[in-house]
């Protein structure tokens, strides 16, 4: 105000008074809490502070679940020879230049017919992760139950180094270990594990625990959870349910899992959870079983719009 004396500024109506400006507007749930959740506790490894980043950013988490009962047009394959089988699959493999990503389960597809069903449901489970992240997903979970699960990590990291892969439900330090060596930067489980917990307190791994109550949520965050997964959220009240968790643990990141569809990802992280996984809202079963790819990339496309509108409208607001 360089030039302008106090009586002036008193000889001036009401309306000309300088007021003090608004107050900011309350900032969302998602901004809050990655900050809260970064700088609490031990200060996070740079790799780990990349991957919650991500998965802030992205809403969507996609969750892989590929086994043996998925993929019941296969089974017809049991009727041939099991050597002439192992020829055809690796003959394709090597056609599309996949032969490399299985040598485990190539070395056994010649004697059993497990090892070939393995070696088919891992070829089928890579091929749903593609069309996954062609269409989009840039956060993607693969179960260990999955065949192969590791070689099919590995080979996914290999060839899109710029999304984020994880491996989920796993239930002990040997599979996190595994999945680790893999290339996986996350690991995931239904329950928190004291095991993995201890191990990966300040590696370059984030572990995201399980956790159902709100006495399990502070215990993880206590123990060095830098975010939880609240399962299974569906069966416990859903949206209403992490709602309600935010009220007293705002501090604490949360990701919503357990029978989510699309069409709710945006209410979900509105109201507080800082990404959803989804499951069979994108590997849809039906689609695992006919081997209808175009129908799983649809479904992802739409997965990882909504989430990255449910994110932006949190930034918009601010």
């Amino acid at each position: 105000m360089v030039g302008v004396s106090a009586a002036s500024l008193s000889q001036r109506s009401p309306s000309h008074v300088l007021r003090p400006p608004p107050p900011p507007p309350p900032q969302p749930h998602r901004l809050v809490r990655s900050v809260c959740c970064l700088s609490s506790g031990l200060s996070t490894p740079p790799l780990v502070e990349q991957t919650l980043s991500r998965i802030l950013s992205s809403g969507v988490i996609a969750c892989l679940r590929a086994n043996r009962h998925a993929y019941t047009t296969y089974y017809s394959l049991a009727s041939y020879p099991s050597n002439q089988i192992s020829r055809l699959q690796l003959k394709n493999l090597h056609k599309k230049k996949k032969a490399r990503i299985f040598p485990g389960l190539i070395l056994i597809c010649s004697r059993t017919q497990l090892g070939i069903f393995s070696l088919i449901f891992a070829e089928m489970a890579m091929e749903a992760a593609r069309a996954a992240v062609s269409a989009g997903i840039s956060v993607l979970e693969i179960v260990v139950s999955t065949p192969g699960v590791f070689e099919v990590i590995q080979q996914l990291v290999d060839d899109h180094p710029a999304t984020v892969f994880g491996a989920g439900t796993v239930l002990n330090v040997e599979d996190a270990k595994k999945a680790t060596n893999a290339g996986a930067k996350f690991i995931m489980s239904p329950a928190m594990v004291k095991d993995i917990m201890d191990d990966y307190q300040t590696g370059e791994v984030l572990y995201m625990p399980g956790v159902m109550t709100p006495t399990e949520i502070l215990c993880a965050h206590d123990a060095g959870a830098k975010i939880v997964k609240v399962y299974p959220v569906s069966a416990l009240g859903g949206i209403k349910y992490i709602s309600a968790l935010k009220k007293p643990f705002s501090h604490i990141s949360m990701v919503a899992s357990q029978g989510i569809t699309i069409d709710s990802v945006g209410e979900y992280i509105a109201l507080g959870a800082s990404s959803v996984v989804l499951s069979d809202a994108i590997f849809n079963k039906e689609a695992l079983r006919q081997n209808n790819f175009n129908e799983i990339y649809q479904l992802a496309h739409f997965a990882a719009l909504q989430g990255k509108e449910a994110v932006e409208r949190l930034v918009f607001a601010l």
